[in-house]
């Protein structure tokens, strides 16, 4: 959220965090500080949503980073985000990293160390939120920091657990119900069927819907009301 789209107001009564641009990949320091002060006003959790610098792709294209240049883009940004949110009363409560640089982590061992001892070295509390299963979560697990496994609500799965890239065919989930049913397996059976056909387990914490989804206030009221239809109860991960 927080990356322009300004369905923000819509989508803040239907979920219980928030993952919120700190202006590097898409947004600005104002969109930051709204986004923030609606989520207080609908007891929303809140967190950092660092990407790469590259507002031209919206973050979406892999960068060749060292590790030292990957620690101090992530650090500069959880401090912009705090900046903004402590003067407003929010704590961060998670960080959740933002597309290619999501993505990166999610599959390279080395990145995802860097990036959870960058979090412990601000505050050893906050939350990872990772691709269910990577190898964020597993460096999480090694390194004591608090973890929550996400899965997607809006994207396809692959028989590695990754998800499906976005640019082959079927990557993305258009349709309401698609998502509400593939939401309702992850949580019940623990397992997400994937494009080739065949289901995989898979643990789930926190369920992602992209906010620049063209559907995304629809699947957000949807899932929500899936879920309570389904006595799930919806808390903060």
């Amino acid at each position: 959220m927080g990356e322009g789209m300004g369905n923000e107001a819509q989508i803040m009564p239907y979920i219980s965090s928030a993952n919120i641009s700190c202006g590097f990949h898409a947004g600005n320091l104002d969109t930051l500080k709204k986004t923030i002060e609606l989520a207080l006003q609908h007891n929303v959790a809140v967190g950092a949503h660092p990407g790469y610098p590259d507002r031209e792709n919206f973050g979406r294209v892999s960068q060749m980073l060292s590790l030292l240049e990957m620690a101090e883009l992530i650090a500069e940004q959880i401090y912009i985000f705090e900046k903004v949110a402590i003067p407003l009363g929010a704590k961060m409560h998670h960080v959740k990293l933002h597309g290619a640089l999501y993505n990166d982590c999610a599959k390279d061992a080395a990145l995802s160390k860097i990036f959870i001892q960058t979090i412990q070295a601000i505050d050893s509390d906050i939350i990872v939120y990772g691709l269910s299963g990577s190898k964020t979560i597993q460096e999480a697990k090694k390194l004591g920091q608090p973890f929550a496994n996400e899965v997607f609500a809006d994207r396809t799965y692959q028989l590695d657990g990754h998800l499906t890239p976005r640019y082959l065919e079927h990557a993305m989930i258009h349709e309401v119900e698609e998502a509400c049913k593939q939401v309702l397996e992850i949580v019940q059976k623990y397992q997400v069927n994937t494009i080739q056909g065949d289901p995989i387990e898979i643990e789930a914490d926190t369920i992602c819907i992209h906010g620049d989804g063209i559907n995304a206030v629809e699947f957000a009221k949807a899932i929500h009301t899936s879920l309570k239809n389904n006595q799930i109860e919806i808390t903060q991960a």
